[in-house]
């Protein structure tokens, strides 16, 4: 059986970011796992611009991104391995994995980065009425077949739901001349970046129905039309509203679920919330030396804090095999993140105070649009510190910056983190 340090699963842009900065933290015998024959995960297909303003302070594409991350691995002694399915990880850090040239093997690992990413919710997972016609696709298939294998999916297209990938792909289609009717989202916010919604719909005059969804799919074998009807607050359709769009294709867009059928195989504790690992201050999941970032952690909007994560997560499991700890994850005194008003998550779910050297961030997203507000930090029914926001909104991520002092102030182990509006 081989060892190595580090075992990163998947060679997207979390993989990528997480080998390259294990690398550069003391961690030599590095192993990348990648599914596909490629690396750079789905960045290969996102052929727009947009990425890189944070990290590079330049505008790239998906590919241009992922490029320069495949560049900088190439410079370590890091070990690619493509077209490898990991089967398995064990409790003692095994990975188990198999290929069409060795078949299936076993390695041991010092410690191992999830980056296995996310996927699309399909239309399965959300019960549209109707018929089961050709036509219907979740929206990253959808650019897969047009920017990678060169196919056409449709003319007229409906598209259910705002993630970003929907957003992006309503412009992607007008530019190769199908007619993109309008964009069909169930909540009364949409869960996309303010700039997808100017650039991609605003800009090439596509109508966004908030409150609204499919009610029935009509066709055989291709898809004819869909009904579309507005939705009170409890989400249910309102009789008398329907709108029948004349259409052949319809996007999904309807979210997306980390990849974690691994992590939970391997015992590891998920957060029914990000539907993935739970993680202390430094990325580590329940189980000792395994650790998780990206989009198999929590759904980013951009792949810039992407890339910090992860390398936030190399770092760490870099130090983790220098310091060769065992022992139970959780063991240390711990601060539990808890969830206030209007907050749907927070990632890290617990931090360990002893670890932090001066400050530690946190993640989150609010659950509805926010204008001028704040978000305040509390604990024990005392407020420990206030962040004031111009603008908040469930499709972009927000995080804070809490300060070891503050965290030392934390009564009961448990912070809490809540948004309300501000009056002017």
């Amino acid at each position: 059986m081989k060892n190595y340090d580090v075992v990163v699963i998947g060679a997207g842009p979390a993989g990528l970011a997480a080998a390259c900065e294990a690398y550069q933290n003391g961690a030599r015998k590095i192993l990348v796992v990648e599914r596909d024959k490629e690396p750079g995960g789905i960045l290969n297909q996102c052929i727009h611009n947009g990425f890189g303003l944070h990290y590079f302070k330049e505008e790239l594409t998906g590919p241009e991104y992922a490029g320069r991350f495949e560049d900088m691995l190439k410079k370590t002694d890091a070990e690619l391995m493509l077209d490898t399915m990991v089967l398995q990880i064990s409790n003692d850090r095994q990975v188990t994995m198999m290929n069409p040239r060795q078949g299936c093997f076993t390695v041991q690992a010092g410690a191992v980065v999830l980056a296995m990413g996310c996927r699309e919710r399909t239309r399965g997972a959300i019960g549209i009425p109707g018929t089961r016609p050709s036509g219907i696709l979740t929206a990253g298939a959808a650019q897969r077949y047009i920017n990678v294998e060169g196919y056409m999916v449709g003319k007229r297209v409906l598209i259910l739901g705002s993630g970003d990938i929907g957003l992006i792909m309503a412009r992607r289609l007008t530019l190769e001349g199908a007619k993109v009717l309008a964009c069909v989202e169930l909540m009364p916010y949409c869960n996309g970046l303010n700039r997808n919604i100017v650039q991609c719909l605003n800009d090439y005059n596509i109508p966004l129905y908030l409150s609204h969804t499919i009610t029935e799919i009509k066709g055989k074998r291709r898809v004819e039309g869909a009904t579309v009807s507005e939705v009170d607050k409890n989400r249910k359709p309102i009789p008398g509203t329907e709108k029948y769009f004349d259409c052949d294709t319809i996007l999904l867009s309807v979210g997306l679920i980390p990849e974690n059928e691994l992590s939970r195989n391997a015992g590891i504790k998920i957060d029914p919330r990000t539907k993935g690992p739970v993680v202390y201050e430094n990325m580590e999941t329940s189980i000792p030396g395994v650790f998780a970032s990206g989009n198999v952690l929590h759904v980013h909007d951009l792949v810039d804090f992407v890339t910090a994560e992860s390398q936030h997560a190399g770092a760490a499991a870099a130090e983790y095999c220098k310091q060769k700890t065992e022992g139970k994850a959780g063991s240390e005194p711990c601060i539990k993140m808890v969830c206030g008003s209007d907050i749907g998550y927070t990632v890290p779910q617990y931090i360990r105070p002893e670890r932090i050297d001066k400050s530690v961030d946190v993640f989150f997203r609010v659950r509805r649009n926010f204008s001028t507000s704040s978000l305040d930090v509390t604990s024990g029914g005392q407020k420990l510190i206030s962040y004031p926001r111009g603008h908040m909104a469930p499709g972009e991520m927000e995080h804070i910056t809490l300060p070891k002092q503050l965290l030392n102030k934390a009564a009961g182990g448990e912070i809490t983190i809540s948004a309300k509006e501000v009056q002017k």
